[in-house]
């Protein structure tokens, strides 16, 4: 076993033991109370033993399904899926102007997501639109990602009233109650808050997931420095121990609850104060976080295509690719943030966007490594033209040109057009989003599960 590994989870123990984390809920405390956990006031403190038992009746993997059985999701092991951004509430337009995210930016993202082929999750907290009252916001935004998209639902966080409404549309979606309690249909990501405490709305978005088995995200996010400590392992270590203990609370409201390990520690810029996740000590933390995930047999939720940077520029470019680049080689399941995200989870940016899904399929087709087979070998074929012959005519390319070599969808290749580099791009970048949105159609949903959305919304809102 790796002594690193052991050293950071033995660290997580000690801080759970000794300096215990903070439950902002009565009735979480006296679910620890029941299950023999020492309580303190509002602080609970786990031993080791206890909360290792609990953390293993976490399942190891787990399917989400998704509305059409193409999209639908086995989390867990060596697969990575991906979510674009989270939470932004801001676009980034291509001239780098800034201005508050609309409902009409969340369902054209909506209809990206949908479009494109790397991506199987669609909802969430695509961005935050300041035109919708925040009061409603979600249910409607819920709305629009059951509408606009039939692949796997990502969910919004909330106190119990909102769970219980969003539960509810999930009921009308999936054919009732006892119908949604089969299996996952809805994934919800929550955050503990750092240093060493659950809050309501954690508590209570692990409570009602918990009562109807959809699992659930749970994604600490220390940030050395500023709520953890400065160094990587000690920032690790804070998060880890949060998140240990927010999974056998999940465990205790419902035995085998499938839970994303979500560690999502961040570091802080020491000039600024701010936050960075273009930093590489933003990925070094996000390796970290996915070796401890498989360390304790869980699916793992990190890093995404990442950047501090304040428009599409070569600063998104590297930050990204690196972000991305760390999530998939250390086998992330679930990565969120994997396209659009600027400005350290300012702002949101179209043109970004397509330029990670791009980075998506250029990892993709590198992480695939080569075929080793005859074909793909070609000895024959290499006997065949010898020494100074040429293989462009030949029915061996003609048969792989279109399958083997990767294909760019943004990228520029060959002779620059009148203007320079940046432009020739960002107007490549321009097209494709058109085309997306122009292929674009609803997918379809039953004239009876719609209206009765359109019901529940009015009675909600």
């Amino acid at each position: 076993m790796n002594a690193t590994l052991e050293k950071l989870h033995h660290a997580s123990l000690t801080i759970l033991k000794e300096t215990g984390i903070r439950i902002h809920h009565s009735e979480t405390l006296e679910i620890l109370k029941q299950n023999n956990i020492r309580v303190d006031g509002d602080v609970a403190f786990f031993n080791a033993d206890s909360v290792m038992t609990w953390i293993n009746k976490a399942p190891e993997k787990f399917t989400l399904y998704a509305r059409n059985p193409i999209h639908d999701m086995d989390i867990g092991g060596e697969k990575s899926w991906y979510g674009a951004g989270y939470g932004c509430p801001a676009i980034i337009d291509a001239d780098g102007h800034r201005r508050n995210a609309k409902f009409e930016d969340y369902c054209t993202f909506l209809k990206l997501v949908h479009q494109s082929e790397c991506f199987h999750l669609n909802g969430g907290a695509l961005v935050q639109p300041d035109d919708l009252p925040t009061t409603h916001c979600f249910p409607i935004m819920m709305g629009a990602a059951i509408r606009f998209s039939d692949k796997c639902l990502l969910g919004f966080p909330g106190d119990e009233p909102h769970m219980r409404r969003m539960m509810e549309m999930m009921e009308i979606v999936f054919g009732g109650i006892d119908e949604l309690k089969k299996v996952p249909r809805l994934i919800t990501m929550t955050n503990t808050t750092s240093p060493l405490q659950l809050d309501e709305i954690a508590l209570s978005t692990m409570k009602i997931c918990a009562e109807y088995r959809q699992p659930l995200i749970i994604s600490p996010g220390p940030i050395a420095g500023a709520t953890g400590p400065i160094t990587p392992a000690g920032n690790i270590a804070l998060g880890n121990a949060e998140l240990l203990a927010a999974i056998a609370i999940t465990q205790m409201m419902a035995e085998g609850t499938p839970v994303v390990y979500g560690l999502q520690a961040t570091t802080a810029d020491m000039k600024t104060g701010g936050i960075s996740i273009g930093s590489p000590g933003f990925s070094l933390e996000t390796a970290w976080g996915a070796r401890l995930a498989k360390y304790y047999g869980l699916p793992c939720r990190a890093g995404g295509a990442s950047s501090d940077a304040k428009g599409v520029s070569v600063q998104s470019g590297y930050e990204s690719m690196l972000a991305m680049f760390v999530s998939r080689q250390e086998q992330v399941n679930v990565i969120l943030h994997s396209a659009g995200i600027l400005d350290a989870y300012g702002a949101m940016s179209y043109e970004q966007f397509l330029v990670d899904t791009e980075i998506i399929s250029m990892v993709d087709y590198y992480l695939g490594d080569i075929t080793d087979d005859k074909e793909s070998l070609a000895v024959d074929l290499i006997h065949k033209v010898g020494p100074g012959g040429q293989f462009l005519a030949q029915p061996h390319t003609f048969q792989h040109c279109r399958t083997v070599p990767w294909t760019p969808g943004i990228t520029h290749r060959g002779k620059l057009p009148e203007g320079n580099a940046h432009e020739t791009v960002m107007g490549r970048i321009d097209k494709k989003k058109e085309a997306l949105l122009e292929a674009y159609t609803p997918p379809p949903l039953d004239e009876e599960i719609d209206s009765a959305l359109k019901d529940f919304l009015k009675r909600s809102l």
